[in-house]
């Protein structure tokens, strides 16, 4: 757990350093670009650095183990940092929209735009480059630490790349094509806001599944019943139940069995179950097997 908990940390303040950087970069180049899709990427940057604190400390929280008071133990403080990621996106987002819709509506009304510089587009590509190079190592670590609060970010890293693409469009256009095409930095935030509303909701529908008790999926739950049935003298499964907790699975069942089998025997075969179970999903798994004789 202290090397699970290791990896998010270092990853996570590499994520913050790159963001912070990004953060400077953009709002300094938006100002003095002039560029409303830059500095609508300097707000999805800045939001990046609050999860990646928000990561951090929750992740912290969620790899104590099991106490007096969680006998499940903390990983449902993960889904909620996932959650409150997703909830930031989206906040961020629907700002980002809005003002993006208020300066079109004012070109339409022949209000004259700023031109955007160059030094807004050059950022721009600055930050696809790295915020990909960070998503990827992110992503990787999530993967190896089987961590949604983690794999969260890394997408918020990833929509900030895409954001980044929709702003070197517009700004570019805008420069390229002149004073009547200024216009498309402010349609270029509004794309930018569009991709992270949908990131947030990818994000917050599998929070929302887990934070509601869902059970896992039923290809999931068919492997866990293949598992159990290779132990011998398996008879039936039934009132199977599966959650995820966090970055952790629960497994409960009842198990049928030989009834003229000795306690130790039956222990012996339930444990090999568990072991099977927790090999496969992981040694946190929490798992409840309730024995049963053959029905006669």
């Amino acid at each position: 757990m202290e090397q699970r908990e290791k990896k998010i940390y270092k990853v996570t303040i590499f994520g913050s350093v790159v963001n912070l950087v990004l953060v400077v970069l953009k709002f300094v180049a938006g100002i003095v670009g002039q560029s409303a899709a830059m500095v609508a990427d300097a707000i999805h940057s800045l939001s990046d650095l609050i999860t990646d604190f928000i990561v951090l400390c929750f992740s912290r929280i969620s790899s104590q183990p099991q106490d007096h008071d969680h006998d499940y133990g903390h990983g449902k403080y993960e889904t909620l940092a996932t959650a409150v990621v997703g909830v930031a996106l989206c906040f961020v987002g629907i700002n980002l929209g809005w003002s993006a819709c208020v300066k079109i509506w004012d070109s339409i009304n022949g209000e004259e735009l700023a031109e955007p510089g160059y030094i807004a587009l050059f950022s721009a590509i600055a930050s696809i480059l790295l915020k990909e190079i960070v998503y990827h190592i992110t992503a990787k670590v999530a993967r190896d630490v089987n961590s949604q609060a983690v794999m969260a970010n890394a997408w918020h890293h990833r929509s900030d790349a895409l954001s980044s693409i929709g702003a070197v469009v517009g700004i570019g256009g805008a420069i390229m094509l002149g004073p009547n095409w200024y216009v498309l930095d402010s349609i270029a935030a509004l794309i930018v806001s569009l991709f992270i509303i949908r990131v947030a909701f990818k994000l917050l529908r599998p929070c929302m599944e887990e934070l509601t008790e869902a059970s896992l999926p039923d290809e999931i739950e068919k492997e866990i019943v293949e598992l159990v049935l290779r132990e011998d003298g398996i008879g039936e499964i039934h009132n199977l139940r599966t959650r995820k907790i966090g970055p952790n699975c629960a497994i409960e069942m009842h198990v049928r069995l030989d009834g003229d089998m000795t306690l130790r025997e039956a222990h012996d075969k339930a444990t090999n179950i568990e072991n099977r179970l927790r090999e496969r999903f992981g040694c946190c798994t929490h798992i409840g097997l309730h024995l049963e004789p053959f029905k006669e």
